[in-house]
C-alpha cells in the first residue's frame, strides 16, 4: 500500500516524466517479462528502464539465477531510493538514478523499459531507442508498453507547438515499431489496459517460438 501510495503522490507531482497512472499489473508484468529465457550455458544480464517502485522488478528478479545480474534505471529519486533499499541484501540487482541517456549501458540479454515514450519529443525517442537496441546481445530482446488508446488522447489534447512535437515523437515511435517489433500483445487486465511491444534489432529472435511456447502455459496459468 505504501508503493501505491507513493507512486499516486509522485504522479500528481511528475506526471510527464512517471507517464502510468497505477502500478503495472501482474499480467502486464508477465507479458513485459515474456522474453527472460533462461539461458543454462551463461549467466543472463538483464535492464530495466523506468522502474518505478519495483512492480515488474518483482517478476524480473524472481526469475533470475544466482548469476544473473538486473541494473536498474530510474529517474525519480524517490523511486531509486525506494528500489535501492528493496534491493539493497541482493548482490545480483544495482539500481542507478538518473535518465537513462546519462548512464553508459552494458550489453543485455533482456531489456524491459517503462518509459512514458508518448510524452517524449521524436529526438529523445529515437535516441533512447537507439541507446537500448544497441546494448542487446545477439538473440535479446526490448519489450515495453504503452497504454490502448494513449496516442489518440495525446493527439486530441495537444496544441499549438505541443501538438507538433507531439505528433512529431508519435511518428518516431510508430517508425521504430515497424522497424523492430516481431510481436504485439494487448493486456486488458491492466488500468488502463496496456499493449506491449516486443523488439529486437534485426528480425525476430532466435528464441521467438521456445518464447510463444510459454506463452500458453503462463495463460493457463
Amino acid at each position: 500500500m505504501a508503493e501505491v501510495t507513493l507512486f499516486l503522490r509522485e504522479y500528481v507531482k511528475t506526471r510527464r516524466d512517471v507517464g502510468a497512472i497505477a502500478p503495472s499489473s501482474a499480467r502486464l508484468c508477465r507479458a513485459l517479462t515474456r522474453y527472460m529465457i533462461p539461458n543454462p550455458a551463461r549467466p543472463r544480464a538483464v535492464l530495466e528502464v523506468g522502474a518505478g517502485t519495483g512492480a515488474v522488478t518483482r517478476y524480473i528478479t524472481g526469475s533470475l539465477g544466482p548469476l544473473d545480474t538486473l541494473d536498474l534505471i530510474e529517474a525519480n529519486p524517490r523511486f531509486a531510493t525506494l528500489l535501492r533499499d528493496t534491493y539493497a541484501g541482493d548482490p545480483r540487482v544495482r539500481t542507478h538514478t538518473g535518465l537513462i541517456q546519462e548512464h553508459e549501458l552494458g550489453s543485455y540479454d533482456t531489456i524491459v523499459c517503462g518509459l512514458p515514450f508518448a510524452n517524449f519529443d521524436a529526438r529523445t525517442t529515437e535516441d533512447i531507442f537507439d541507446r537500448l537496441l544497441a546494448s542487446l546481445r545477439p538473440g535479446g530482446t526490448l519489450s515495453f508498453f504503452g497504454y490502448v488508446g494513449g496516442e489518440t488522447v495525446r493527439r486530441t489534447l495537444a496544441d499549438g507547438a505541443d501538438r507538433e512535437r507531439t505528433l512529431a515523437g508519435l511518428g518516431a515511435l510508430r517508425g521504430i515499431l515497424r522497424r523492430h517489433t516481431f510481436r504485439t500483445e494487448t493486456v486488458l487486465g491492466n488500468l488502463p489496459p496496456a499493449r506491449v511491444h516486443h523488439l529486437a534489432p534485426v528480425g525476430p529472435p532466435v528464441h521467438s517460438e521456445q518464447a510463444h511456447a510459454c506463452d500458453c502455459r503462463a495463460t493457463s496459468a
